[in-house]
């Protein structure tokens, strides 16, 4: 059963690093993507908004005008947005932002069929092929992100018209796929982790009911796929129904073991198998879910939180199978892994599956998105080429320079509702302890009554201190990277229990908890079975993975090698507040010959790093996390 559960959205107040962020996105992103999704910005077209006014002309019987454009899943975007336009709401009020929110809301209602179902893209130019493609058609993904929007936004406003909406779509999935038994089960997961908060929400059996349906029966006959595939006479893809490991549907959930396949699929299920978990007691999921994570972080995971290694179906790929420069590290599946690992954490509380929820954050999700917030990483490499990244055939995925906006937009919104729900994340609770999984500068009550602020200049700073309002018991996390750590209690040594990776202290009104971390910069060498990786290490400071621009070394990083010594904090050009570092190296000189039998020339240097989330942010300029060691 749960131990503990994440704070509601209404409980922290973000300031300082994070307060910042949700700042941008709150002032920039939330507005831009919406002229995105009106197709005013002058980005890629996305035409979201037009198909719900279609679609809702296509169900009145009159003409759709332009039809539909776009993905198959292209509802999930306005989705997304919803969901980040109510966490923003949650810490801020905004009668403009709220408006236009209402506005969508009751265009998507007008969307919906009288049987619940909503898809603007079947029900405008494919009614006949409703639920025909559970494979390729992604109903049930963009139902689910719809499910999330609505929860949020209910929980945010008190507005019921898009849970409303939400209710009667799940309904009638739930009719189709339990009651009446039809089989089945979605190709890319994400309802299933949707239709727990609805039902969290609302109180329906039947979202419980229904996300477990699609859990259990995942896998159950592994050949679904092939069967639908041979009922049907067209594809949206032509994806492979007989990959059922792509699926994750080549077995049942409980006996799966490694992560493969659609990394972002595979991480949204695992997010739903550990909540249901949790909250079932089902003992045999919750190792299964062991299982998945220990393949994931111990085998197939990047050192920035990174994973899916392969652009062949953005997927995982092998144990230690991870490249630099042809890395994938698509931004939601970054995303995805801080779900499965929050959901981890109410099964369990650990200070592992934080600190990969923390790396996730902090590096890949963070890079996927510029820091003035107009353009956006779909896909992370830790190396990046002039005259190779985004130009050979094998790098033509790792574009040099974010894109304002791309056809398969799922990046961006994403992105944007993460750092927006950030205190869900960070804090959590159980009856008598307020948990402090990641460190996040702000206002914080929970529903437990225990009440703080936390003050701290993280991720760069290295001391976070909480202010009690209202006592109990706080449980704080203790990084692994963190290898020396003082706690006090109103500058005293506090009398914590620490256990697996949390410090409990009981604290009152009044009282001052304050953490040093160990932010020195710290070498980090990748295990010698990762053999794109030999003889290579990279530079961590706290949770930040640093990584080596040519802006800032010469315009050259593939002459440097690292040679060890004295890391030093350093400013970077035109990257305020950032600390940067200063790393002993040498530099080869660069030969005019393709193959020499004379060894190059070498001289020492001081390289200069930034954290990888600043990265492609000044301009064109190699880039490399990883470098040798000499």
């Amino acid at each position: 059963m749960k131990v503990q559960k994440q704070s509601d959205i209404k409980s922290y107040r973000a300031s300082g690093f994070i307060g910042d962020y949700q700042r941008l996105v709150r002032e920039t992103v939330i507005p831009y993507q919406y002229e995105v999704l009106c197709d005013r910005a002058g980005t890629e077209k996305s035409h979201v908004i037009d198909n719900f006014r279609n679609a809702a002309a296509a169900l009145r019987g009159e003409d759709t005008g332009d039809g539909f454009y776009g993905m198959v899943f292209q509802d999930s975007d306005a989705a997304k947005w919803l969901e980040a336009a109510a966490y923003s709401l949650a810490c801020q009020p905004d009668a403009e932002l709220e408006r236009r929110a209402d506005e969508l809301i009751s265009l998507i209602a007008s969307a919906q069929d009288k049987d619940g179902y909503i898809n603007t893209c079947f029900t405008i130019k494919d009614r006949d092929r409703r639920w025909q493609n559970l494979l390729e058609g992604h109903e049930m993904y963009c139902s689910g992100h719809l499910f999330e929007a609505g929860a949020a936004y209910y929980e945010a406003t008190g507005k019921r018209e898009l849970l409303e909406v939400c209710l009667k779509n799940a309904a009638h999935i739930y009719e189709r796929f339990v009651t009446d038994g039809t089989p089945g089960y979605p190709g890319h997961p994400e309802i299933e982790l949707a239709l727990m908060k609805l039902y969290r929400v609302s109180g329906d059996e039947r979202c419980r009911e229904l996300a477990e349906h699609f859990v259990n029966v995942r896998g159950v006959d592994p050949d679904y796929y092939v069967k639908e595939r041979r009922a049907r006479n067209w594809t949206v893809w032509g994806n492979n129904a007989e990959d059922g490991g792509y699926q994750q549907s080549d077995m049942p959930v409980r006996r799966q073991s490694d992560a493969k396949g659609h990394a972002v699929r595979a991480v949204y299920l695992y997010t739903a198998m550990a909540d249901i978990a949790s909250e079932t007691g089902d003992s045999e999921l919750a190792a299964a879910c062991q299982r998945l994570w220990d393949s994931i972080t111990q085998r197939r995971m990047y050192v920035t939180g990174g994973i899916g290694s392969t652009v062949h179906g953005e997927a995982f790929s092998v144990d230690f199978d991870l490249p630099s420069d042809t890395a994938y590290a698509e931004s939601c599946a970054s995303v995805g892994l801080m779900f499965f690992a929050s959901r981890m954490l109410e099964g369990r509380v650990d200070a592992a599956y934080a600190d990969i929820m923390e790396l996730a954050f902090y590096n890949t999700v963070l890079a996927g998105m510029a820091r003035d917030g107009r353009s956006f990483y779909y896909v992370n490499p830790l190396e990046s080429i002039r005259g190779i990244a985004g130009i050979a055939p094998t790098q033509r995925h790792c574009i040099p320079q974010r894109p304002s906006w791309y056809a398969c937009a799922c990046c961006p919104p994403n992105i944007a509702r993460t750092i927006m729900s950030f205190g869900k994340y960070a804090y959590g609770e159980s009856g008598d302890t307020a948990f402090c999984h990641l460190c996040a500068a702000g206002e914080v009550s929970l529903e437990n009554g225990i009440s703080f602020s936390c003050e701290t200049a993280y991720p760069f700073g290295d001391t976070v201190t909480y202010r009690i309002r209202k006592g109990g018991r706080i449980a704080v996390r203790i990084p692994r990277w963190s290898r020396q750590t003082a706690l006090t209690l109103n500058g005293q040594p506090a009398d914590a229990e620490i256990r697996d990776g949390y410090a409990y202290t009981a604290v009152s009104e009044g009282d001052v908890l304050a953490v040093k971390l160990d932010m020195h910069p710290r070498t980090v060498y990748p295990s010698a079975r990762i053999p794109a990786l030999s003889g290579e290490v990279c530079i961590m400071r706290g949770a930040l993975v640093y990584c080596f621009e040519s802006l800032d070394n010469g315009g050259d990083v593939l002459g440097l090698s690292l040679t060890g010594g004295s890391i030093t904090e350093c400013e970077a050009e035109e990257l305020k507040g950032v600390t940067a570092l200063s790393v002993p190296a040498v530099r080869r000189e660069t030969s005019e010959e393709l193959y020499s039998d004379a060894p190059p020339k070498q001289e020492k240097y001081t390289a200069t790093a930034i954290p990888y989330f600043c990265r492609a942010n000044r301009g064109e300029t190699d880039m490399r996390v990883y470098l040798p060691y000499v």
